[in-house]
């Protein structure tokens, strides 16, 4: 019997089949197997995702990737402190604790946050100086670049909606782009 008979037949296998397919190609997306540009010079070795990471200048490589998955049921509002930044509104859902934990050891000129996700994040980024929120940077995707102090940064990627989870990926980089776009800080 064919997939697309079994399928015809039954609205709960239809379900079960969408259910499925949609964990399957959000794990790939996340471990690493949908392979990039970048990633297909790599092992096939499953990404690690939630990393925190610790950075100087001249890092490499740059830019660095790193992975995780969006959402929450707590608003970002109420973890900022805040409703508005100079980098953009502080709307969406994150968890309480941070995603990631950036840490700086030195000042940087210019470094950028850009979150690349299939659907619509946000950013919540609290450190030295404050807080810094962002949505739709570039599409649906957030981010915050400009001059960041040395010190520890707590960084969140939001969904939009409540209690809605996506896989993103975090690309930092010191190369400053011709027309970074609003989300300069």
């Amino acid at each position: 019997m064919s997939l697309l008979s079994i399928l015809s037949h039954s609205p709960g296998s239809v379900l079960s089949f969408l259910r499925w397919g949609t964990a399957f190609v959000t794990a790939a997306f996340v471990s690493g197997l949908v392979m990039t540009p970048e990633v297909e010079a790599q092992s096939a070795t499953p990404q690690p995702i939630f990393e925190n990471v610790k950075l100087g200048r001249r890092f490499s490589p740059d830019p660095l990737v790193i992975r995780g998955i969006s959402g929450g049921s707590v608003s970002t509002q109420a973890v900022s402190g805040r409703t508005e930044t100079p980098t953009g509104s502080c709307i969406g859902y994150i968890d309480e604790p941070p995603d990631h934990i950036l840490e700086l050891t030195s000042f940087f000129n210019y470094l950028s946050l850009q979150v690349e996700s299939p659907e619509d994040t946000t950013l919540l980024v609290k450190g030295p100086g404050g807080s810094w929120c962002n949505d739709d940077a570039e599409g649906k995707n957030p981010g915050i670049s400009g001059q960041w102090l040395a010190g520890q940064y707590k960084v969140w990627v939001g969904s939009f909606q409540k209690d809605k989870y996506h896989p993103y990926v975090i690309r930092i980089s010191e190369v400053q782009l011709l027309n970074p776009g609003p989300s300069r800080r």
